[in-house]
């Protein structure tokens, strides 16, 4: 075959129209072969090409007439020494860590492993037998796409609402999509996907991640599969499960769907471990490429890896070519795929250098200094399994986090535990013992009280413990700290009253994330009243545990209701968009914000540091914001009164002074669900149920009753003297 020299980068396969230049990085290797297949389902490559070229440590050569759509893969040679990191074994077929496209998924077999499975000697043991039949193919691209007068929706932080789903999960069961394309980016993008999304007012998609990942061979021998897909091995390559023929266009189309619908696309990312696993995995792609270069092994015994994640590996992140395949990586889907941001799962692990974890490494560095990446959206799931691993409120700025204490703290408050008050308070206000000290903002608070990872909101108020026996571990995976409450009864049950309550807590939990300062996360599902039957992992279930039912009863169509409601409410009051901490003192005579005790007068420190203390009220005062628009005038909104009672009784509460042509309307109860509006005056005594929250606009007697207002009609409502832009 004839071929040139060919360029060092862009790493990868790259096509021009005339030919494909390959390029691939291995520091310790000896010489590396380019592996060409003519089928999906061939056994062997139909020509084995030894690359001429090395520069600067990458290997590369160009092909002419090579056209989009060859299959190839690589052959790594090297020495075979596991006790100094060396695991080189040209018998195996590797995957590009750059393949944007997947020609082939894996094959199970003990061929897939580098030393001879079964031998005593385990991984010291070199082995054999040819992989090829069984790798993973990389696919050359076309990266041609039309994408019009695409444009990216940009949705300012503070005014961000996250749905995180699963393409499948979501699509597979939706009405009005064809069956040949439900559970796929195409379902994604359909009419009846996107119409549920707006109207239920979500401004982002999370998606769980769609890099290629590999179904784990213990998993496929019980008949289960890696469904989350937290098992990454090719960073730049979308998953072809969720696609018919082309999984880039179909990709790139429903994203394009999304942002037409003013929808941004976050990606969930894999960078703190690979599918490749410990000592005992296979040997897929970066272990036989070079596993000392790729991955971080313990200086005492190179043979082992560091693990940080429970996954077997950790990413080298002191290595260049390992920090610039991330980046490639991130910077591909910015700016070929047209993605709006990132969630980097187990982000812990990406902060350490050595052992400990150091918030200024060198992956923040060029996160930070990135013209690119760092323009995003970027949220840190603030945790690993290693020592010292949960740093939440600990990243850097220009990062959010997944609050994790909000999480706990909101599921305590509401199962009623006491003593509560004051960091239940902290949370509500946006968390500024987190994140306000680093200069960060109210949405540095990604808040969340369900996710993929754990109970949906049905089963965190349906079981008391978890139900993991379908995953064929005997119940022991999944966590045991969920602070959930059956109400009475463990799973369903047909106790009216129950079922009431099971209701109540849910709105009351979903009030409480919708009203709360910082970013709200709804878990996809939560709103359908979804549930896994009191699986906490459902990691592996592809199935009807994941898969939504949309066929709603009238009491999970009215809870749907209400949590759109909900979000209506959220996005046309500034008070709970804040840009600012609040000072919690007086400007102009008033508090921005205002805690109260069920008399209606400010709390004192008694109650505050009172363990039994379960209810009390804020005021958000509405003229009181302290941020601007985008052209610096201050924004103008409505004070809110929202009332809390995570007592099991009924507590009366008084409403607070408030000017004399005003009074209070309810906007809802999540007792009574979306209840009438009522009205009440200065003084008036209002019942607070038990475990309930109730919410209030502070509105004028002259205003015809009706829904809550927008922003700028909010402002027409001020008192002439009051400060503020009008229009």
């Amino acid at each position: 075959m004839k071929t040139k020299p060919g360029h060092p980068y862009p790493l990868g396969a790259t096509w021009d129209g005339k030919g494909v230049n390959f390029a691939l990085f291995t520091e310790n290797a000896t010489k590396v072969e380019l592996c060409l297949f003519d089928r999906p389902d061939s056994a062997s490559e139909s020509i084995k090409l030894t690359m001429p070229e090395r520069t600067d440590l990458v290997w590369h050569v160009y092909i002419p007439n090579i056209q989009p759509g060859q299959l190839y893969g690589y052959r790594v040679h090297g020495p075979y020494e596991p006790a100094r990191g060396h695991r080189f074994n040209p018998n195996k077929l590797l995957l590009d860590p750059y393949a944007k496209a997947i020609g082939r998924d894996v094959r199970w077999d003990d061929a897939m492993f580098p030393y001879k499975v079964g031998d005593e000697a385990e991984d010291l043991a070199f082995d054999e037998r040819d992989s090829a039949p069984f790798a993973p193919l990389a696919r050359v691209i076309d990266p041609a796409f039309e994408w019009g007068d695409d444009i990216r929706p940009n949705t300012a932080w503070h005014q961000t609402i996250i749905y995180e789903a699963h393409v499948k999960g979501l699509t597979r069961k939706l009405p009005g999509i064809p069956d040949e394309i439900r559970g796929t980016y195409s379902a994604l993008a359909s009419d009846a996907a996107i119409e549920h999304l707006t109207k239920l007012g979500i401004t982002a998609v999370e998606l769980l991640p769609v890099h290629y990942h590999i179904d784990d061979r213990h998993l496929l021998e019980k008949n289960l599969v890696n469904y989350w897909g937290y098992n990454s091995l090719g960073f730049l390559a979308p998953d072809y499960r969720y696609s018919g023929a082309d999984p880039i266009r179909e990709f790139k189309t429903m994203v394009k769907a999304l942002h037409a619908a003013g929808i941004e696309v976050i990606l969930d990312v894999v960078y703190n471990h690979t599918a490749e696993g410990n000592h005992l995995g296979p040997m897929l792609s970066m272990k036989g490429i070079d596993n000392a270069a790729y991955y971080m092994l313990s200086p005492e015994d190179p043979r082992f890896y560091m693990d940080f994640t429970g996954c077997g590996n950790v990413p080298n992140m002191k290595h260049p070519r390992v920090l610039q395949l991330i980046m490639d990586s991130l910077r591909y889907w910015v700016n070929e795929m047209h993605v709006d941001g990132f969630r980097f799962d187990l982000a812990s692990t990406l902060a350490r250098e050595l052992h400990e974890i150091n918030k200024l490494g060198a992956f923040f560095d060029i996160i930070h200094q990135d013209p690119v990446i760092s323009q995003v959206k970027l949220i840190a799931e603030p945790w690993d399994v290693g020592p010292g691993g949960y740093q939440v409120g600990n990243f850097p700025v220009l990062w959010t986090e997944w609050n994790g204490k909000y999480r706990d703290c909101v599921r305590s408050f509401w199962k009623g535990e006491g003593g509560l008050i004051n960091e239940f308070a902290t949370r509500f206000s946006g968390s500024s013992d987190l994140y306000q000290d680093d200069g960060r903002k109210p949405y540095a608070s990604i808040n969340f009280v369900t996710c993929h990872d754990g109970f949906t909101l049905q089963d965190l108020v349906s079981y008391d413990s978890k139900h993991n026996e379908a995953n064929g571990e005997e119940n022991r995976d999944g966590a045991d700290d969920n602070r959930s409450w059956n109400c009475g009864a463990e799973g369903p049950t047909d106790d009216p009253e129950i079922r009431k309550l099971r209701e109540q807590q849910k709105r009351n939990m979903m009030a409480t994330l919708l009203l709360s300062q910082g970013v709200p996360m709804i878990c996809a599902g939560d709103e359908l009243s979804h549930s896994q039957n009191g699986s906490n992992n459902a990691y592996c279930q592809d199935n009807d545990t994941t898969w939504f039912d949309w066929e709603l009863d009238d009491s999970k169509r009215e809870f749907l209701d209400f949590v759109a409601k909900l979000i209506q409410i959220r996005k046309t009051q500034p008070v709970f968009q804040r840009r600012r901490f609040f000072k919690g003192r007086p400007i102009r005579g008033v508090k921005d914000i205002t805690w109260l005790s069920p008399s209606g007068e400010e709390m004192d420190e008694a109650s505050w540091d009172a363990g039994w203390v379960k209810c009390f009220g804020i005021r958000l005062a509405g003229d009181l914001i302290g941020d601007v628009d985008d052209d610096g005038d201050p924004i103008i909104g409505e004070t809110l009164l929202i009332l809390l009672n995570a007592n099991h009784e009924p507590l009366e509460f008084t409403f607070p002074p408030h000017q004399a042509d005003r009074h209070w309307e309810r906007l809802l109860d999540t007792a009574d669900g979306i209840a009438e509006a009522t009205f009440h005056q200065e003084g008036d005594s209002y019942q607070t149920q038990g475990r309930s929250v109730s919410v209030f606009r502070l509105r004028s007697r002259h205003e015809p009753a009706g829904k809550a207002l927008s922003a700028q009609q909010s402002e027409l409502l001020l008192d002439k003297g009051s400060p503020g832009k009008r229009r």
